[in-house]
C-alpha cells in the first residue's frame, strides 16, 4: 500500500466465527427457523451473486448502476463532501462512479471503504491506489450494524449505503442502523441511501427466483457454509428454494423448504435440529419501499431528505439526506 493508504481491522476471523456460531444456534432453534443473509457470501456465494446480477430477471443491480451513472454529477454537486465513505463496499465497483464525479467537482480528498472482508478490502485498496494515486484511502474492516464508531472522523463526510442492502434489515433493525449512522455523523454530514421500490409482484418475485436456478443455488449455499464451518450434515439438495412477496410487509422472502423430514447434526454447536417435511427456513428478506416510507424512516432517524433520484420505471431510488 502507498503512503496515502491505511487499513484498520476491527473484525477478525475469530470474531466472524463466533458470530456465525451465535447466529446459527439462535436462528436454527427459533420458531420459525431463520439464518442471516450475510452467510450466503463465502467465495462461492459471492461468485453466484455476481452471476445473479447478470441475469435478465435480476433488475436491481443494473437499475441502480444506471441511475447512479445518470445522477452522480448532481449527487456530487448537492453534497460537496470531501470524504466518501462506503458501507459494505466489497470491490468498490459502483463507487468509482462517485469518486470520479466528486473529483470532477474538485471536492474529493479521501475515500473510506468499509467491509467485513479484510481480503476484499485489501484488494480494493490496492486497485484504487493505482487508479487514484493522489486520493487518501482508509479501509475499515468491521460490521456496519455496530462498528461505525471506528470510521475516521476527518473531513466532511458522505456515507454511501448502496445496493438496496438496507432492505435486508427488518424494520427495527433498519431504525437501529440509521440511528447508528446518524450518531456517528456530525450535523450537515450526509447519507446517500439506495433503496429498491415497490413494483409489480411478478417482476419482484422473478428477480429472486430466476428460470436458470442460479438464485436457488445461491440460497442453498448457506447450507454449504454451515457444513464447512460447523461440521453440519445438511443435504442442500433436499431443500427447495422458495421466493415469495409479502404484500403486508412489502418485502420479498427467500426460504429453504425441507423436502422430507430430517434431523441435521451440527457437531461444532453440539446441536441436533429436526425439520418436518415442508418446514421452511427463512434465509433473507429484501424489503422494497414507497417514496413516503423512505422519507419517513430518514426523518425518524434524524435526517432531512435533500434530493431524490429514481429511474424512469421507478424501480430503484437514491436518496441524499443531511444529518440534522
Amino acid at each position: 500500500m502507498n503512503r496515502l493508504t491505511a487499513l484498520d481491522v476491527h473484525l477478525t476471523p475469530a470474531d466472524a466465527e463466533r458470530a456465525l456460531r451465535e447466529d446459527a444456534r439462535a436462528g436454527l432453534t427459533a420458531t420459525p427457523k431463520e439464518l442471516p443473509p450475510k452467510y450466503f457470501y463465502d467465495a462461492r456465494g459471492s461468485e453466484l451473486f455476481e452471476e445473479i446480477t447478470a441475469l435478465p430477471e435480476y433488475y436491481p443491480t443494473r437499475t441502480e448502476r444506471a441511475l447512479l451513472a445518470e445522477s452522480v454529477g448532481a449527487i456530487a454537486e448537492a453534497s460537496g463532501a470531501d470524504t466518501v465513505v462506503e458501507l459494505g463496499s466489497g470491490s468498490s465497483a459502483k463507487t468509482r462512479l462517485l469518486l470520479d464525479a466528486f473529483r470532477a467537482h474538485s471536492t474529493l480528498r479521501r475515500y473510506v471503504p468499509q467491509d467485513v472482508s479484510e481480503a476484499a478490502l485489501r484488494g480494493a485498496l490496492e486497485a484504487l491506489g493505482a487508479e487514484y494515486p493522489d486520493l487518501e484511502l482508509h479501509g475499515v474492516v468491521g460490521d456496519f450494524t455496530k462498528d461505525l464508531r471506528f470510521l475516521p472522523k476527518r473531513g466532511r463526510r458522505m456515507i454511501a449505503f448502496l445496493g438496496g442492502t438496507i432492505g435486508n434489515l427488518r424494520p427495527a433493525e433498519r431504525a437501529a442502523f440509521l440511528a447508528h449512522v446518524r450518531e456517528v455523523l456530525e450535523p450537515g454530514e450526509q447519507l446517500l441511501l439506495g433503496t429498491g421500490l415497490v413494483i409489480d409482484e411478478p417482476t419482484l418475485v422473478a428477480a429472486y427466483d430466476d428460470a436458470q436456478g442460479v438464485t436457488a443455488e445461491f440460497n442453498r449455499n448457506v447450507l454449504h457454509v454451515l457444513n464447512r464451518e460447523l461440521g453440519a450434515d445438511f443435504v442442500p439438495e433436499d431443500f427447495a428454494h422458495v421466493a415469495l412477496w409479502d404484500a403486508e410487509n412489502e418485502w420479498i422472502e427467500m426460504r429453504l423448504r425441507a423436502e422430507r423430514a430430517m434431523r441435521v447434526r451440527i457437531p461444532e454447536l453440539d446441536l441436533e435440529i429436526d425439520f418436518a417435511a415442508g418446514e421452511e427456513l427463512r434465509t433473507e428478506i429484501s424489503a422494497k419501499f414507497q417514496p413516503v416510507s423512505v422519507r419517513s424512516m430518514l426523518r425518524e432517524a434524524g435526517f432531512d431528505l435533500v434530493r431524490w433520484w429514481a429511474d424512469a420505471d421507478r424501480r430503484f431510488a437514491l436518496s441524499l439526506a443531511t444529518a440534522v
